[in-house]
């Protein structure tokens, strides 16, 4: 028996993405940090669409790949501690449709980018290595793998 844990999954971070209207939550997000770059008059559209890729990638990369465990209290004998937050959705199943969300998404933006910089090449290659510094490590030849050493414990 959990005393104090209401409820019925045994870790929440699991079924996150599963939610009703995370998806619209996240792209409506999404557009909001666009249009708040977009208020800010000294930035152009090229640079405001670069912002918000780069932004888009390197929170989402700190909040699915570098924090580990859970916030809730889970009876799961402490397993998920060690685990990311992407390598917990769905259990770890690789290819749900909540990971496949989360890979195609910064794929559109980054799209979305390169059409709108016409395809500058300094906004091109900053956009690049966003886009594979977040799409790298949602590979599942990469599920549980720390390089270097790095956010091992």
């Amino acid at each position: 028996m959990n005393v104090g844990v209401a409820h019925s999954e045994v870790n929440p971070n699991t079924r996150v993405m599963n939610s009703r209207g995370i998806w619209l939550a996240y792209v409506i997000s999404v557009g909001v940090l666009h249009l708040v770059l977009l208020s800010i008059p000294f930035f152009s559209i090229p640079v405001v669409w670069t912002l918000t890729n780069v932004i888009h990638n390197l929170v989402m990369y700190l909040l699915l790949h570098t924090v580990k465990g859970t916030p809730f209290e889970t009876p799961d004998q402490g397993k998920d501690r060690l685990l990311t937050h992407w390598e917990q959705i769905d259990y770890g199943t690789q290819c749900t449709s909540s990971r496949k969300f989360l890979s195609i998404s910064p794929v559109v933006l980054y799209l979305l980018t390169s059409f709108y910089t016409k395809y500058d090449p300094a906004h091109f290659v900053i956009n690049t290595a966003s886009l594979l510094s977040v799409l790298l490590p949602k590979l599942p030849q990469f599920h549980g793998v720390r390089i270097f050493g790095v956010n091992k414990y």
